[in-house]
């Protein structure tokens, strides 16, 4: 077997191994870099799980870069070309734009389910280009397209395999080159699926129906996907297509948020001893803070982790009434989270438009202003790899004690969402941010109901996600206090990031009702 560049532990070179395995069936083989037809028609589904720490993101990146060694296609979702004979495709995939977006910074071009389920329709003059970026064809000439426009393509596309990207810098819109979406009737090879603890059934099912290999790594430690019956799906695969590798201290050592993670696991911690140990890590590590109050800096792009939807709902109102929000606005900087799309089925074209484009249930946002016509946001997407666009936006701002939400501005119909500043654990999963602040009051209301979940104190596996979304800082919150703000909100730094926005359908990307 050819023995990967890094150094993998025992059982993450067992599951290697394993994965190869699988893949040979698929017409795969490693070994010797040979791609065939597939063995079998069947379907193939494994699983690698673990906890944090224990080098899932890792073995995926190394099996990665030797499926594209051996010469498999990489699917991205942005532009695929024509299948060739003989060859095989990868797509790697994740629930959520944020959960992608922390792959593709580890240097995996990952995508969102979403992206791969519907693909884009390119006009064909402009696809004569993008062959051209993959080596797939002629340096193409083009009416109204200048040979230093194609260099600025070309350089574009070398630093940064984005079709789309590329075309933009040739100084094309979206509505130039794509001419529509539609779901995806021919199936690929192979998926990788992370964060796949999130998965539901009607999502597993049509990952099936697209790959006929599929590789999920998931957390068993998270939390289920609401209404799974705190089941996972990869929790109903037969013992031998489950691969699970434990903590690999050598690459996780001195970490003390993975170290009070993995403690959760022992059956005889009690909430408060939980407590005391988060003390004692902040009084010798930096990395771990024992919080009075939330940092109202921090929620701006980095929201409170709570249990409870009263926790939330208070949070967000103070967050607002510390900035001065107005009640009929939104101010620039403010977070959103995006729950769902309102738009009638005559408009299913727009509404996946909107939804390739990362505004799916649970995409975090920040609003950057109104748009040009009434309801309408400009927003920048966290973790969408084209992040700026407009829209049409219906938001929605809850209030303590009050039924019906309170909506600042809305279009008739469009994207719909609720405010960002603080989430529930639940829908943070898949998500990451360098500092994380979790408001410990509402696991405490959770420990001391004595709750339950898949046979585990529900308080553990809260706290576990929602430690484990912190990458640098954990600050766990004791008090229900908020700090003033030293700042208020800005926007420029994300306005910086893409100043010719990509946008992705409609000649106007304001046409969305």
């Amino acid at each position: 077997m050819n023995i990967p560049t890094l150094t993998l532990s025992d059982d993450q070179a067992s599951a290697f191994d394993s994965v190869t395995e699988m893949l040979r069936s698929a017409g795969v083989n490693l070994d010797d870099h040979l791609l065939l037809p597939p063995v079998s028609s069947a379907h193939s589904v494994m699983a690698v799980t673990g906890k944090a720490g224990s080098g899932k993101t890792l073995l995926l990146a190394e099996l990665y870069k030797a499926l594209e060694t051996a010469g498999v296609d990489i699917v991205s979702g942005d532009y695929e070309s024509k299948k060739r004979v003989n060859k095989r495709t990868l797509a790697i995939l994740a629930p959520t734009n944020k959960a992608a977006s922390v792959l593709r910074l580890r240097g995996v071009p990952a995508t969102t389910i979403h992206r791969i389920l519907y693909t884009p329709m390119y006009d064909p003059e402009y696809e004569r280009i993008a062959e051209w970026l993959e080596g797939r064809g002629e340096r193409p000439e083009i009416e109204g397209i200048t040979d230093i426009s194609l260099d600025r393509a070309a350089t574009f596309y070398a630093g940064n395999k984005s079709i789309p990207g590329a075309l933009a810098a040739a100084g094309l819109r979206g509505s130039d080159f794509i001419t529509g979406w539609k779901r995806r009737e021919e199936p690929l090879d192979i998926g990788f699926v992370d964060e796949s603890s999130m998965l539901d059934d009607k999502q597993f099912e049509d990952l099936k129906e697209i790959f006929p290999t599929l590789l999920l790594f998931g957390d068993p430690a998270q939390l289920a996907p609401v209404k799974q019956s705190g089941a996972m799906v990869f929790e109903k695969l037969p013992a031998p297509r489950v691969l699970n590798l434990e903590r690999v201290h050598r690459q996780t050592a001195d970490n003390p948020i993975l170290d009070l993670a993995h403690a959760l696991a022992d059956p005889s911690l009690e909430f408060s001893d939980f407590e005391k140990m988060v003390e004692d890590f902040s009084k010798k590590d930096e990395r771990v803070v024992w919080g009075q109050r939330v940092e109202v800096d921090l929620m701006a792009r980095s929201p409170v982790l709570v249990w409870r939807n009263a926790t939330r709902i208070r949070l967000i109102n103070a967050f607002r009434a510390v900035h001065g929000a107005p009640e009929d606005a939104l101010l620039e900087g403010e977070p959103l989270i995006c729950d769902g799309i309102e738009l009638p089925m005559k408009h299913r074209k727009k509404r996946l438009d909107l939804e390739a484009r990362g505004l799916i249930k649970g995409a975090q946002v920040i609003f950057l202003g109104q748009g040009r016509k009434p309801g309408f946001s400009r927003l920048h997407v966290m973790g969408a790899q084209d992040p700026q666009i407009s829209a049409a936006s219906i938001v929605k701002i809850e209030k303590p004690d009050e039924e019906e939400p309170f909506i600042p501005f809305a279009a008739r119909m469009g994207a719909t969402f609720l405010h960002g500043a603080a989430v529930t654990i639940h829908k943070a999963q898949g998500s990451q941010w360098d500092t994380v602040q979790v408001f410990a009051p509402d696991l405490f209301v959770a420990a001391r109901m004595g709750r339950m979940e898949a046979g585990q104190p529900l308080w553990k596996r809260l706290a576990y996600v929602a430690i484990t979304r912190a990458q640098e800082r954990l600050i766990w919150v004791v008090r229900n206090r908020l700090s003033k703000p030293t700042e208020g909100l800005r926007v420029d730094d994300l306005r910086s990031i893409a100043p010719a926005p990509l946008t992705l359908a409609e000649p106007d990307p304001e046409e969305f009702i």
